[in-house]
């Protein structure tokens, strides 16, 4: 069992940075992929990135490539999602994810789920 907890949301100005982190709790994060995800108002959720449990395999969805970055530290279990130059259309409620089935880190279908945490970016 994995709890999840988000922080870091908050309201930034376009062109702007936010960090956002992922507390894990479990002896077994380490062995997890986890994700980060988001949800527009009146839009579905989709995928942000994702990162293999070791960090050897990043992904990125293609609108954010080039401007976040996901990175995880297993000792502290805990995941972050560093996000620059952020756009107004990134505004959304950011959720990190662990344990895809399968190991398909682009599925939304992971077992675990945090609340999330809103970012806000105003143009």
């Amino acid at each position: 069992q994995v709890q999840l907890v988000e922080s870091g949301g908050g309201l930034v100005q376009a062109g702007g940075s936010l960090r956002l982190s992922c507390a894990a709790s479990g002896r077994t994060f380490g062995f997890y992929a986890m994700g980060w995800f988001r949800q527009a108002p009146g839009k579905e959720r989709e995928f942000v990135g994702a990162i293999s449990w070791s960090g050897a395999i990043i992904e990125y969805e293609d609108s954010v490539k080039g401007r976040f970055t996901i990175s995880r530290d297993n000792a502290r279990n805990t995941m972050s999602l560093q996000m620059n130059n952020l756009k107004p259309e990134d505004t959304a409620v950011y959720y990190c994810a662990a344990d895809p089935p399968g190991g398909r880190l682009r599925t939304v279908a992971y077992n675990y789920w945090g609340q999330g945490t809103q970012v806000t970016v105003s143009s």
